[in-house]
């Protein structure tokens, strides 16, 4: 997505630490109208894959997901990264280590919002190297979900997450992939 593209290379800041921040418009202020088109896109590249949920993880990938849903008319299912006291009966559940918070959240989904006739699109906001797609996989299976697909706003693809879960035979759309980047310089890959 060429606009995306742009609005990284003008707004984004690269961090030590390979950490690309999108704060002023994807993970602390939300451009709301840029997300609902960027939502347009995610249900472009999804139409007629008949999927009747999106399944993302807290918190950045809510804004994107939702801005999915709108376009695709699905609810979103959100996995939350702890249990709270609002959260009750039999849940989904798997640790996963963040790559920019460096920690390990334990991450739970209701049984009630998933079941074998769902058919699930997952989204979030980055894929550096998986381990938050990887764990929604994991409760996918474990709730025995059809995976339609992933769709990523943005994805490192000079980390091994993407080919990762590629190589798991799981359809990965990204709306940019970030080839390389350096403190003056981001690069994008030809899509």
């Amino acid at each position: 997505m060429k606009a995306l593209e742009e609005k990284i290379r003008e707004e984004g800041k690269v961090l030590p630490g390979n950490i690309l921040k999108v704060g002023n418009f994807l993970n602390h202020r939300l451009d709301v109208q840029f997300l609902c088109e960027m939502g347009k896109e995610i249900a472009r590249l999804y139409e007629g894959c008949g999927i009747n949920k999106i399944l993302t993880i807290e918190t950045s990938g809510i804004a994107i997901a939702m801005g999915a849903a709108i376009h695709m008319g699905v609810p979103v299912v959100f996995a939350k990264k702890n249990k709270s006291k609002n959260v009750s009966g039999e849940v989904y559940c798997t640790d996963v280590v963040s790559f920019t918070h460096k920690n390990v959240s334990q991450v739970i989904v209701e049984k009630q919002f998933l079941s074998e006739k769902d058919r699930v699109l997952l989204v979030d906001d980055f894929l550096a190297n998986g381990m938050a797609l990887k764990g929604l996989i994991g409760i996918c299976r474990e709730a025995g979900v059809d995976i339609a697909g992933a769709a990523i706003a943005i994805e490192k693809g000079f980390q091994a997450g993407g080919d990762e879960i590629r190589a798991m035979g799981i359809r990965v759309e990204s709306l940019a992939i970030v080839e390389s980047m350096t403190d003056d310089s981001i690069t994008f890959r030809e899509q």
